[in-house]
């Protein structure tokens, strides 16, 4: 099947590597089918292209390479939904947006709040809206060796 996208080109994709969101994604409703494409020379970004709309192109990256953990329930309709058996199969996403606060040094944030939810066995998705959300912060020592060297 090929697909075209504004950013991309043309790309020739197997229709079993479509990820289905049944309900769109908020503001993007009508984008229902999408396939996820690795940004070349990051081994964090993602693209997540809608395959009936050029346009519609999200970056995307797993929430972890930002030490970002959910912890959250899905709800009856969000697990039929997914169509999901098991949480094994969930993998999480944040979609990333460059801040306009700078021309200068531009600023990557995630969408915390709203991580994608995608149920990879099935290849069903969905954006979970959190409402109502405590941050907590966890500190890993990642080295014994103390610098004292002087800059």
């Amino acid at each position: 099947m090929e697909i075209k996208s504004k950013l991309l080109g043309e790309q020739v994709v197997d229709p079993d590597t479509i990820i289905t969101f049944p309900h769109g994604i908020p503001g993007f409703e009508t984008d229902t089918r999408f396939k996820f494409f690795h940004q070349e020379g990051s081994d964090i970004v993602f693209w997540l292209q809608s395959v009936d709309n050029e346009e519609v192109l999200f970056s995307v990256a797993h929430p972890t390479h930002f030490n970002i953990n959910y912890s959250f329930t899905l709800t009856d309709e969000e697990e039929a939904t997914l169509e999901l058996e098991g949480n094994d199969d969930l993998i999480i996403m944040i979609i990333l947006h460059k801040s306009a606060d700078s021309t200068e040094h531009p600023t990557i944030k995630g969408s915390i709040k709203s991580p994608l939810i995608i149920n990879a066995k099935t290849r069903k998705g969905m954006q979970k809206i959190l409402v109502q959300v405590e941050q907590s912060i966890t500190l890993t020592e990642t080295s014994n060796e103390i610098d004292l060297s002087a800059p």
